[in-house]
């Protein structure tokens, strides 16, 4: 009976400590920053570890969110990732201060748990254009239309308030984390990372398949999935305000190496530049008017170089510029502020960039259109004196010019002590006439 006792309370005991090394066990958590405008290089980073979670059985994945928006493709792809994930996402805007809008309204709203930090925001979602200003009538119905049905259909797969979510895109709503929390938008309000995984502890998730998931988040590993640094960089230059300046770089580097063949590093750091800049536009919506406004104008400028017009045609160049810089992005279906060049950037920078291409074009032109001051053909213009007698008719004598006593020629007698002036050169015999008839 002794023995009895003692068994079972081993076995009771192992199943405590296995049920209790079940609850405790649990994967690491997978957290990736979208702090940045959502493009494709950005989705990639996102999906690539949303699949890594899925590889190595991590208990969910975090993703924390600032970002003013971003390209709807890009968009989309984050989002059928999320709603597709073997593991939970969670989606985080932090820290305080933090805003998910447009684009970013749309990934919150996708997640399987949405938290937002105290102070922050989200939503204003209202389609327009590229450049800021509202669509053409019968276009921004299309596209709210779609946009409006693509925001209920995500709110209805997580169980948010779906005509609410439909207002950040034909109302451009907004709101506040306590907003959105008292209708039905997100799931949580929390301080900071801590303290979410400590309330998601042991919650039980619908995935919305009609699958059930118990989370065990408290104490468990973050791992920070960084960026590669091939990511880092394209990203980086995705910007279109680098994009735009980068091309500009890579021009004016070409123009000067081509007009002063040579020189070298214009030449390298323009084609580094405009090898940059065309992974950029492959990465963001480039439009093929903009981009010609770009090369025109710039092409403008190279003219004002070569053939002066008192500032007119320059002019017309930087305009160009601007305009191509400011249209050269397309029309985007969601806000996105990021995507649009700076004015206030661009113009200096174009201006900047007009002194210098009409400054050096010109003193390269005049560079090039000077005579030759070195070799045989740097004597000609010079003035000589005689040190033996022409005798003229073919016949020649000696002349000193430039530190050098040379045979020279003429069409009549010039005696010696006299000036004359070089007009030519024939080998090694130079053409001179008295100098009085050459002033």
């Amino acid at each position: 009976m002794r023995r009895s006792r003692i068994i079972s309370i081993a076995c009771v005991g192992l199943g405590v400590s296995l049920a209790w090394s079940s609850v405790a066990a649990g994967g690491p958590i997978y957290k990736v920053e979208l702090h940045d405008v959502i493009h494709r290089i950005t989705a990639e980073h996102v999906i690539d570890t949303i699949e890594a979670a899925a590889e190595d059985d991590a208990e969910i994945v975090l993703i924390e969110l600032q970002t003013p928006g971003g390209l709807l493709s890009a968009t989309r792809a984050i989002i059928e990732a999320i709603l597709g994930s073997e593991r939970p996402v969670v989606v985080y805007v932090a820290p305080s201060g933090a805003h998910a809008t447009s684009a970013g309204f749309l990934v919150t709203i996708a997640a399987d748990v949405a938290v937002m930090a105290p102070g922050t925001n989200m939503g204003a979602s209202t389609p327009v254009s590229g450049t800021g200003q509202k669509l053409e009538e019968t276009m921004q119905k299309k596209v709210t239309s779609d946009a409006a049905a693509y925001t209920r259909s995500i709110a209805e797969r997580r169980g948010r308030n779906p005509e609410l979510a439909e207002k950040a895109v034909t109302e451009a709503m907004a709101w506040t984390a306590t907003e959105a929390l008292e209708q039905g938008l997100i799931d949580y309000i929390d301080r900071d990372e801590n303290a979410l995984l400590e309330i998601l502890d042991g919650k039980t998730l619908d995935r919305g398949d009609g699958t059930e998931i118990t989370l065990t988040t408290a104490g468990q590993e973050v791992v920070l999935r960084a960026m590669t640094r091939k990511q880092e960089i394209l990203s980086f230059i995705a910007n279109p305000n680098i994009a735009v300046l980068l091309g500009m770089i890579g021009l004016a580097g070409l123009y000067f190496e081509f007009s002063n063949p040579g020189m070298v590093f214009p030449g390298i750091l323009g084609g580094i530049s405009i090898l940059l800049a065309a992974f950029a536009f492959e990465i963001l919506p480039v439009n093929i008017v903009g981009l010609i406004f770009l090369v025109v104008g710039f092409g403008l400028l190279v003219v004002e170089a070569v053939t002066p017009s008192f500032g007119v045609i320059g002019a017309g160049g930087v305009v160009a510029i601007v305009l191509g810089a400011l249209f050269l992005f397309e029309e985007q279906p969601l806000p996105t502020p990021a995507l649009r060049v700076s004015l206030s950037m661009i113009l200096p920078v174009t201006i900047l960039l007009a002194i210098v291409v009409i400054v050096v074009g010109r003193k390269v032109m005049e560079a090039q259109s000077r005579p030759p001051v070195t070799g045989a053909e740097g004597l000609v213009g010079l003035i000589a004196t005689v040190k033996t007698p022409i005798e003229g008719h073919g016949k020649g004598g000696k002349v000193f010019v430039h530190g050098e006593y040379w045979d020279a020629r003429a069409s009549e007698p010039i005696d010696v002590d006299e000036r004359v002036k070089v007009v030519g050169i024939d080998g090694l015999v130079l053409d001179v006439e008295r100098l009085s008839k050459s002033s």
